[in-house]
């Protein structure tokens, strides 16, 4: 192992693995030009450079100097191109693929019945592009892992020597607003029509700007006429998109379009479990339980609860026990839940339940309507403010005392009944997953 290596296992053991992975793991050191006052590494693209420079530079320095006893320059530039006229075509054409996250894999994607069709489908691309599906369509709600997967899938194109573009829309009408006010329009459709694969971020917001639909749909066309693979992300479906062309609607619906619904509670903890170990944070089952049911359905907020755990942890010199949790997190959780009412709940359980809500908050004593009363109080005065007066008038009961006492029965229930546990825990996150 050269000192470059050295230096950089020892860089390892001092951040995080996300970090870790993002970026130096891909550094390169060049051990013949590097000398005892030089240290030269080479990055895959300008982000990682960029980003290098501004943390980790001077860190890197200073461990040189630790290890040789020397002050050492370290100097991080671009993996020098190749020199055929092939190379820097590529080079040219392919600058925007910097925006490529290199962390986003298939191998760190979590994948759950909420999301197994579309990490499927676009696996399948990766590994036989512009063959299988093109394009593939994937939409669904805010962090749910839609552009992890169309990078994770660039990714892998991109190593495998092919011209990948990524932009969201914004970035693909400002490039294209750009170039019409400088007169360059050719270079701005070598770029996007000369490429391998284009991946394109938000397509929702191409709704209503006329010229530029007219732009993208000479791109498709000329990308998907010469076999070139195209993966395209919304919001929602093609056919739900207001202001879209129908020329543009039927071709995004022309390969495969597929959906990426809320985590259930199983992928919730298996994600929740993953970031643990990435970030280094310890929790116990049971306080990962209790964040994936209060958690929404918004994966990116699964990293910030572990860094605001973390971060609240050493700053106060105390173990994260679930009180604590609970503690840390109460007013992201008030917030998330401040749509929640007991009606709400209540019709979700009568939905899930097959029965009539008005059933629920009768005084019938049939078997089911006791089940699902007991549930619809018990997740009410999990996740509203409403006190245990409030429930008793809302569930026709004497008083606050008859609360009291079904709660205490439902507890019970919960540490000897696993059915009933699991149908608690699934309808909560359901319900924390709508707020």
């Amino acid at each position: 192992m050269n000192i470059g290596q050295q230096i950089l296992g020892e860089l390892k053991s001092e951040i995080t693995e996300v970090e870790y992975n993002r970026y130096i793991k891909h550094l390169e050191y060049d051990i013949k030009k590097s000398s005892s006052d030089m240290a030269i590494f080479y990055a895959p693209n300008a982000l990682v450079v960029s980003w290098i420079q501004k943390k980790y530079k001077d860190k890197l320095a200073h461990l040189f100097e630790i290890k040789t006893g020397n002050k050492v320059t370290v100097k991080i530039t671009l993996k020098s191109a190749q020199t055929t006229k092939k190379a820097k075509t590529i080079k040219e054409i392919n600058k925007v693929s910097s925006l490529l996250n290199p962390s986003y894999s298939f191998d760190n994607f979590m994948i759950g019945g909420s999301n197994q069709f579309a990490y499927a489908a676009i696996k399948s691309v990766s590994e036989n592009p512009g063959k299988v599906y093109n394009p593939v369509f994937i939409y669904g709600g805010v962090g749910l892992g839609k552009t992890h997967l169309m990078q994770a899938a660039g990714n892998v194109l991109q190593n495998s020597g092919k011209v990948v573009i990524y932009a969201t829309v914004e970035q693909f009408l400002n490039d294209f607003i750009r170039h019409v006010k400088n007169k360059t329009m050719d270079r701005f459709q070598e770029k996007y029509r000369k490429c391998d694969v284009l991946l394109i971020d938000d397509i929702q917001f191409l709704s209503n700007k006329e010229g530029i639909q007219e732009e993208f749909f000479h791109t498709f066309e000329a990308l998907k006429g010469a076999g070139k693979q195209i993966i395209l992300t919304a919001d929602k479906h093609p056919k739900k998109i207001g202001g879209l062309e129908a020329r543009l609607q039927s071709r995004f619906e022309w390969g495969l379009v597929a959906d990426i619904q809320p985590p259930e509670l199983e992928t919730k903890i298996a994600i929740i479990k993953k970031k643990c170990e990435i970030n280094k944070v310890k929790l116990s089952n049971e306080i990962i339980n209790y964040i994936a049911t209060v958690i929404e359905s918004n994966v990116r907020e699964i990293e910030g609860i572990l860094s605001k755990l973390h971060a609240y942890s050493q700053l106060m010199h105390v173990d994260i026990d679930l009180e604590f949790t609970k503690n840390v997190l109460k007013d992201q959780i008030k917030e998330n839940r401040q749509n929640l009412t007991m009606d709400t709940i209540t019709n979700v359980v009568a939905k899930d339940l097959n029965i009539k809500p008005s059933e629920i908050r009768s005084k019938g004593r049939a078997k089911n309507l006791v089940y699902a009363r007991r549930i619809s109080i018990y997740i009410c005065r999990e996740l509203t403010q409403s006190t245990m007066p409030q429930l008793a008038q809302y569930f026709g009961m004497k008083d606050h005392t008859a609360i009291s006492h079904t709660i205490k029965k439902i507890n019970d229930l919960i540490e000897k009944d696993e059915d009933f546990k699991v149908k608690i825990d699934e309808l909560t996150n359901k319900l924390s997953s709508s707020s």
